[in-house]
């Protein structure tokens, strides 16, 4: 299944100061669809090279990263549990900044 990531707000630094990824990925062994949660810790052992826990918490992101799946709050279509298709547009976007 092939998607665009974009990160922004800073969380490009964590992936080498790449915005945009194109990507491919697979649903886990036995399972018919991706599902957010599979895309996160995909992202994690895939494309964060370096601090995972300023992108990451547990099995989701920080609080502070908006999630939009093809420009829909990741909230508004069951979050984890989101079922992705081939061309979906996922961005991340973190709203902590320092001052």
């Amino acid at each position: 299944m092939k998607l665009t990531l974009e990160f922004g707000g800073g969380l490009e630094l964590l992936c080498d100061s790449v915005k945009i990824h194109h990507v491919s990925v697979e649903p886990q062994d036995g399972e018919q669809k991706l599902t957010m949660k599979h895309l996160l810790s995909w992202v994690r052992t895939n494309l964060i090279k370096e601090r995972p826990e300023m992108f990451m918490k547990g099995d989701s992101v920080r609080p502070g990263v908006l999630v939009l799946v093809n420009d829909c709050d990741w909230e508004l279509s069951g979050q984890l549990d989101t079922s992705l298709e081939d061309k979906d547009v996922v961005v991340f976007i973190s709203t902590l900044h320092g001052g």
